[in-house]
């Protein structure tokens, strides 16, 4: 999985170690626990949950959100800011823009959950319900931003953003040093671009494993064609994964960094929701669960010493019910 420079990079790890100061005000360290004392481990190995879901706004989006606006011109952001997003990114920008004290517009797909929603309203941001999938939200808030010369903070394309996300693995190369096998969510992906960017830098022998919806195997189909490629039809009700399409910028990350993506159901994700539920007492939305899920399965090949990192990645409410 190489892809040639021909440009100069869309995140370093300088950049992310310049964005974990800047953010550090504003976010959480939060916590990595060891699996432990429960009923029905995943697997044998030593596993260990970076919980991103107690993250301020419920997810780890709001790193990538505060870099964002914390590297923008403030004339940018006068007229307000927008985004598109299956619930997570849309959540952390309607917190940047309260801090910001500028109006948050947050375009969502009709499958978001409606606790988010719910929680958009909280934060305070007008929230525009629009299209299937997330890639039809994400053209209506792009047109909203040339409408209303609002500022546009993409959860996945804009450099600020993968620089804050990648701010996580700062965090586990130095909370487990020791972990050989990162699992990880990926909607657009974002955040295993950044992530990965740092765990190349400082543990180039761990294996990065990328996890995707089956109805939305947006990276591995674009991994297996040698270029980014649209996908033709996104079957999956989970709106933080929905995305039909990634960057050329984020594929090229992933195809020198990442060493295989697994697919997993919308019903496996749930289930392993309610597993966390059940053992954690945590509310893990279903992305924050994929990597679970793709344990559970046995989609990971893993070696009997590895020791395992998985990103609870989000929390949702809704997400320990049944998916449907």
């Amino acid at each position: 999985m190489t892809v040639q420079d021909t440009a100069a990079p869309m995140v370093t790890l300088a950049g992310i170690e310049a964005a974990a100061e800047r953010i550090a005000p504003y976010i959480r360290a939060t916590p990595l626990i060891e699996v432990a004392c429960v009923r029905d481990r995943p697997v044998p190995n030593p596993l260990f949950l970076k919980l991103e879901c107690l993250q301020v706004t419920g997810a780890f989006k709001t790193r990538g959100a505060m870099n964002r606006l914390l590297t923008a011109d403030k004339a940018d952001i006068a007229r307000g800011i927008v985004t598109a997003s299956g619930g997570n990114h849309g959540l952390a920008v309607a917190r940047a823009g309260l801090i910001a004290g500028v109006p948050a517009t947050v375009y969502l797909p009709t499958n978001a959950s409606r606790a988010k929603i719910r929680a958009l309203s909280g934060w305070g941001a007008q929230v525009c319900v629009t299209g299937s999938r997330w890639d039809e939200a994400d053209r209506a808030a792009a047109e909203h931003a040339a409408r209303e010369g609002a500022a546009y903070f993409h959860p996945f394309k804009d450099p600020a953003v993968v620089a804050g996300q990648g701010t996580l693995g700062l965090e586990l190369v130095r909370d487990l040093p020791e972990a050989d096998v990162y699992l990880v969510s990926i909607g657009g992906g974002g955040l295993i671009a950044g992530l990965s960017t740092v765990l190349r830098a400082k543990k180039p022998k761990a294996r990065i494993i990328g996890v995707e919806p089956a109805g939305c195997p947006t990276l591995q189909a674009s991994l297996a064609a040698g270029h980014v490629v649209t996908l033709d039809s996104v079957t999956t009700q989970v709106a933080t994964m929905s995305c039909g399409r990634t960057d050329e910028r984020i594929f090229e990350i992933v195809s020198r960094n990442v060493d295989e993506v697994v697919l997993v159901e919308d019903e496996d994700m749930a289930a392993a929701a309610r597993w966390i539920w059940t053992e954690f007492s945590l509310r893990a939305d279903l992305s924050a669960a994929a990597a679970i899920a793709a344990l559970r399965r046995g989609l990971v090949r893993l070696g009997p010493q590895e020791v395992v990192c998985t990103l609870i990645c989000g929390a949702d409410d809704a997400a320990i019910d049944p998916v449907g």
